[in-house]
């Protein structure tokens, strides 16, 4: 292992030196590759990072108060903070951990009331969830190990050609007429079938599986166990059972979508099944044949949406959600957890419960089942004073 210094440059924004650090490290391996681009990995040390509250506050439009040369060198939660460590209050649930907090810094409100004295150095911003978040996505790039080139053993078939940015990992299979864009990541175990197209930057995490001429968008990152292009579950009942319909179609995942771990997504009998640009999926979530997901909707664990269903763009859908196939869920919906839809949704509504109402409807029908009892009690006694008349 070789071991390089990364030197910030005279006159480097903030940013770059929050992405640098002030010390670094650059792990370098070499393994055996053949036909490609030597396999390079990068690691900044991440508890060398040492930043000021004022450093932090100018990067986010931020206003200090208290102490400005307050140094933080890692993330922790308001309620387990600890000295050198960057907390965040967005929730007012928390408003009294900022009077215990060990954190250094703080991000809270513009408008957040100082109510009892606060050791911790306050920075004020006008969405500390979102900012917070801007720093975990600053601090992640850095941090996370850089990886170029082909690892060996792999498979890649002839003709495929391989971006010198790309990286593809041991015991991967890339099939035939394969396209891959500039800067893709090809874990370990990633099997690619032929004609499948993976757009710029996309990354697929170890074991993920995309059957043949299935395409995955720009950006997209695809977790472990996803399987994209799997048969959809089409049978004609016949005399002898159940006849295997074909499925022709393909899986089109289009741009800046992530999909979480164990996610099924199956190719479409004819045409494509869409996930549209910018949706996020959790763990364990499957989307049948000819489905269409639209755009920047989020879907919580165990979601299962039937075949040939619609959802538009901006839903909601929490976990174990369950959809009927060929009906149509509108724009913006929300689904609580654990509802079961049978029949098509309008755009903008809320809904909850099995078989799922409107979200007010369902919140009174629960108060109703409370008092069930109270109510059989009730209707008990009356029916002994009438028989007693």
């Amino acid at each position: 292992m070789q071991i390089v210094k990364v030197c910030v440059p005279r006159g480097a924004s903030l940013l770059e030196r929050f992405c640098r650090g002030v010390s670094s490290m650059m792990p370098v391996c070499r393994p055996q590759v053949w036909n490609a681009p030597v396999c390079q990995t990068r690691k900044i040390s991440y508890h060398k990072m040492q930043f000021t509250a004022e450093q932090i506050a100018a990067l986010v439009g931020g206003t200090v108060e208290g102490d400005g040369n307050a140094t933080v060198s890692t993330f922790a939660k308001i309620e387990e903070g600890r000295p050198g460590a960057l907390s965040f209050l967005a929730n007012p649930k928390y408003d009294h951990y900022i009077y215990q907090t060990g954190s250094s810094v703080v991000l809270v409100k513009r408008d957040f009331s100082v109510e009892h004295p606060v050791k911790a150095t306050l920075i004020r911003v006008d969405d500390p969830y979102a900012t917070i978040a801007q720093l975990l996505d600053i601090a992640a790039e850095a941090l996370e190990p850089k990886y170029q080139g082909v690892e060996q053993p792999c498979y890649v078939s002839e003709g495929v050609e391989i971006p010198e940015d790309a990286y593809v990992g041991a015991f991967a299979y890339i099939g035939r007429g394969v396209k891959l864009g500039r800067g893709v990541k090809i874990f370990p175990q990633v099997y690619l079938g032929d004609n499948v197209e993976i757009g710029d930057g996309a990354i697929l995490k170890p074991g993920v599986k995309v059957y043949h001429n299935c395409r995955i968008g720009e950006r997209c990152v695809l977790h472990s166990g996803c399987v994209i292009g799997a048969d959809g579950f089409g049978f004609a009942p016949t005399d002898d059972g159940y006849k295997k319909i074909p499925q022709l179609g393909n899986v089109v995942v289009e741009d800046d979508v992530e999909l979480g771990a164990n996610t099924t997504v199956d190719r479409a009998m004819m045409g494509s099944t869409i996930i549209g640009r910018g949706t996020k999926l959790d763990n364990l979530v499957q989307i049948a044949h000819n489905c269409r997901i639209g755009e920047h909707t989020v879907m919580a664990a165990q979601v299962g949406i039937a075949g040939s269903t619609k959802v538009g763009d901006r839903c909601m859908f929490g976990g174990q959600v369950g959809i009927a196939g060929h009906i149509t869920v509108g724009d913006r919906v929300q689904i609580g957890a654990q509802s079961g839809v049978a029949s098509s949704i309008p755009s903008d509504s809320r809904m909850m419960g099995a078989p799922a109402v409107d979200m007010k409807k369902y919140a009174r029908n629960v108060v109703y089942q409370k008092n069930l009892g109270e109510l059989f009690d009730r209707v008990k006694n009356l029916e002994n004073i009438t028989k007693q008349k």
